[in-house]
């Protein structure tokens, strides 16, 4: 192997802004902030939580309810 040309690596420490767990993992940064996790992520939780600041989805639950009938 060449020497000097791998970079340092850590046992970082991982902080989520969206639910604001902290973990452990190893990387080549001391620290890592992510906006979401697997902890709160849609995907692995199961739940789906929709923020809807400017009421797209009841206009598209209105425009699309008379294709319903």
């Amino acid at each position: 192997m060449k020497k000097e040309i791998h970079p340092e690596y850590f046992d970082s420490k991982v902080a989520c802004g969206g639910c604001g767990i902290t973990f452990a993992v190893g990387a080549v940064q001391p620290e890592i902030h992510v906006s979401i996790c697997s902890a709160c992520h849609p995907f692995y939780t199961g739940s789906q939580k929709v923020v809807d600041t400017e009421g797209r989805i009841d206009k598209f639950k209105a425009k699309y309810a008379k294709f319903q009938k």
